[in-house]
């Protein structure tokens, strides 16, 4: 008579389920971002501005790709990140940290240089796109660029990433090698003791 080992079979089991609980859960996040990219792509098509958000991620993801102006009265911390101008030309796009009022700040991106050294900017009204920053907080993109700078390319939506599937088929793989492994490794066991 063949008898399954009990312990090692719910261990397997268990972890099977797991990983296949982890894939239908990639499956549910692939449809979250599709309508995610989907609200996206309205909103650049949406003319009307929106204020710009505070420092709430609730508040930011609710008006990302949407139109917005800011009144920069100061600058500081400047930064220079590889990125494209307008005609998908290679160089660097500048990030400055703009004072708004009343203590609050927003990111601006002012725009595009061939090289890292960005022009002198004492700030002024801005308006543009906003998009996601590297920190989590909004960044607003200047559209028109400010004076000295070149367009940046716009913001797309498609950028984001959107890898789901593939960890789903990932996660269900997973779970069909260990039932082969196992089985190949019940099998194996049966053989040796006949």
């Amino acid at each position: 008579m063949r008898r399954v080992p009990i312990v090692p079979t719910v261990i397997v089991i268990a972890a099977v389920l797991t990983m296949v609980g982890l894939g239908v859960w990639q499956l549910e996040r692939l449809q979250w971002k599709q309508s995610l990219l989907a609200h996206y792509v309205a909103a650049m098509a949406n003319p009307a501005a929106v204020p710009f958000p505070s420092a709430n991620p609730q508040e930011t993801e609710a008006v990302l790709f949407r139109r917005s102006s800011v009144n920069c009265r100061f600058t500081s911390n400047w930064n220079s990140i590889s990125g494209r101008n307008g005609n998908d030309q290679a160089g660097y796009v500048h990030v400055v940290l703009c004072g708004i009022g009343g203590n609050k700040t927003a990111y601006v991106q002012a725009g595009w240089t061939q090289g890292p050294q960005h022009p002198e900017w004492k700030g002024g009204e801005v308006s543009g796109l906003i998009a996601p920053y590297m920190d989590g907080s909004a960044r607003l993109i200047a559209d028109p660029a400010a004076p000295g700078f070149e367009a940046s390319a716009k913001p797309n939506p498609s950028d984001i990433p959107n890898n789901h599937l593939a960890y789903a088929v990932q996660w269900f793989f997973f779970a069909l090698v260990a039932l082969v492994i196992y089985g190949l490794a019940l099998r194996k066991r049966w053989r040796e003791r006949g």
